[in-house]
């Protein structure tokens, strides 16, 4: 599985619809929460989850956007087309983020490097934004490798997840909050730790939400 990932889309999306230089610190509030923000208002201790007052406390001159899901789909098509002009299955699996089976497009291109350099080429030429791609077995890896850039070998997904903190688990969508608070208080600190629970006390103990 390959997935393309367009970093923190939500305020990029509310940037571009706003002219809003990118490099004032922004951030994308739903339920006075913080769910997006840029680079620039990280660095200004911004992080998602946050809530409004605290987020400009740490930062009096962060650009507060409203959620708009329409928008973030909206400005995302351009890059979902660039992808499907080069590949086909394309998914797009929320707007920032398209997943596509690498098996068959690798080889036309002449591996999975050069895809990825095309589609990375492609997306900047018709959309204008930065993207990562990463590919790894599942969409869950497969995301985590893209947020890293990197390209995990077939086999090696357990050992690519094992070191990684269990707040990954709670990606945008996934409504994990209460389950990585869960975990860290039982001292499960890692998706390593996580996964060396058996499936049944899982899924018995924390529901759905505890199955990848």
């Amino acid at each position: 599985m390959l997935v393309l990932w367009c970093p923190d889309w939500p305020a990029v999306a509310a940037a571009a619809v706003a002219g809003t230089p990118v490099t004032e610190p922004a951030a994308v509030f739903s339920a006075n929460r913080v769910v997006a923000c840029n680079a620039v208002a990280r660095r200004s201790r911004i992080r998602r989850g946050m809530r409004r007052r605290e987020a400009q406390s740490n930062c009096p001159e962060l650009v507060v956007f409203a959620a708009d899901d329409g928008r973030d789909a909206r400005l995302f098509e351009p890059v979902a087309r660039a992808v499907e002009a080069l590949v086909v299955g394309v998914e797009v699996v929320r707007p920032g983020l398209v997943a596509v089976p690498v098996d068959g497009a690798a080889p036309y291109f002449g591996g999975e490097h050069a895809l990825v350099e095309r589609l990375v080429d492609e997306v900047s030429a018709a959309a204008g934004v930065e993207c990562q791609v990463g590919i790894a077995e599942g969409l869950f890896a497969a995301t985590l490798a893209a947020r890293r850039g990197e390209f995990v070998a077939h086999g090696c997904v357990a050992e690519f997840l094992a070191p990684l903190p269990v707040t990954e688990l709670d990606q945008p969508g996934a409504e994990r909050a209460e389950l990585v608070d869960l975990l860290r208080r039982l001292g499960l600190k890692t998706l390593g730790a996580f996964a060396g629970l058996p499936e049944r006390d899982v899924a018995n103990r924390f529901g759905t939400a505890g199955l990848l």
